[in-house]
């Protein structure tokens, strides 16, 4: 199973878009995928049309030990399930705060799941808090989506630090594997220049022995679409609220270069066996 946190500390980037759409685009693809909403807001849960009651049903009742990962997760569509979220879980951050272990209570619950996955995705909170912490021990990969705008990099040193720190002290598994640009407006010349800047950035960072130094910069652009912004008022992806948009092409080519680097990964472990033996 491939384990990865969706995560930026800023807002409004298209993090939780990215979170659902790539998660349907997948399951539509005939992989098996759970969506682990780990965001207050709930924005992930609504998206695809479940809303949760406060005191019921949500990954806070997970984190405090009152449920199990299998008891709330729901079947929202064929190959797609969703673990929800409510404003409750905002709470965790203070709750969990003098828990010794605190940053690994989700890798225990996931790992006390018997349920087989192809993909688990989890939307973070945007921030570098406990649950953002509960993510990045508990999966494998990052991805990052970015605003092409003049701030896009603004902060994001302390995000790398981050994820550096859990992968020396808490996950060693963890690495920054793909950068998805989001809200893209192709026509512009800023556009064009922040995404110049964003792989100079991670190709300046290659080979440096970070977490982030094999981080490649997915060639599918999110465009800026109306239709991605309509679908979570009708709880929908964007599969099931209009399959033609430009929208559903961007996330459906994003969601085969996932695939594909699962596969060219396969065949650098297949090289890697061959030279060994």
């Amino acid at each position: 199973m491939r384990s990865i946190a969706v995560l930026n500390q800023k807002g409004g980037v298209g993090k939780t878009t990215t979170a659902v759409n790539l998660a349907a685009a997948l399951a539509l693809s005939g992989k098996r995928v759970c969506l682990l909403d780990l965001d207050p807001q709930g924005h992930a849960s609504l998206h695809l049309g479940l809303s949760v009651k406060s005191g019921h049903d949500s990954i806070y009742e997970v984190l405090v030990g009152e449920a199990s990962i299998a008891d709330i997760r729901k079947q929202v569509g064929e190959n797609l399930w969703v673990v929800p979220a409510h404003l409750d879980l905002a709470a965790a951050e203070m709750e969990l705060a003098g828990e010794v272990g605190r940053e690994l209570i989700l890798k225990d619950k996931l790992e006390a799941d018997d349920a087989e996955f192809d993909f688990l995705l989890i939307d973070c909170a945007p921030s570098l808090g406990v649950l953002t912490l509960n993510a990045l021990a508990a999966v494998d990969e990052v991805f990052l989506p970015l605003q092409p705008h003049f701030l896009a990099l603004h902060g994001l040193s302390k995000l790398l630090r981050t994820i550096d720190v859990v992968a020396k002290r808490i996950n060693d598994q963890l690495r920054l594997t793909g950068v998805i640009l989001c809200l893209y407006e192709s026509g512009t010349r800023l556009a064009s220049e922040v995404d110049g800047d964003v792989h100079e950035f991670f190709e300046n960072g290659s080979g440096s022995g970070t977490s982030w130094s094999d981080a490649e910069v997915f060639q599918t652009r999110i465009r800026r679409n109306i239709r991605l912004a309509e679908a979570p008022s009708f709880g929908q992806s964007i599969f099931q609220y209009d399959n033609n948009s430009n929208g559903a092409e961007d996330y459906r080519n994003l969601a085969e270069e996932v695939l594909g680097l699962q596969q060219s990964a396969m065949v650098d472990d297949e090289d890697d066996y061959q030279r060994v033996a």
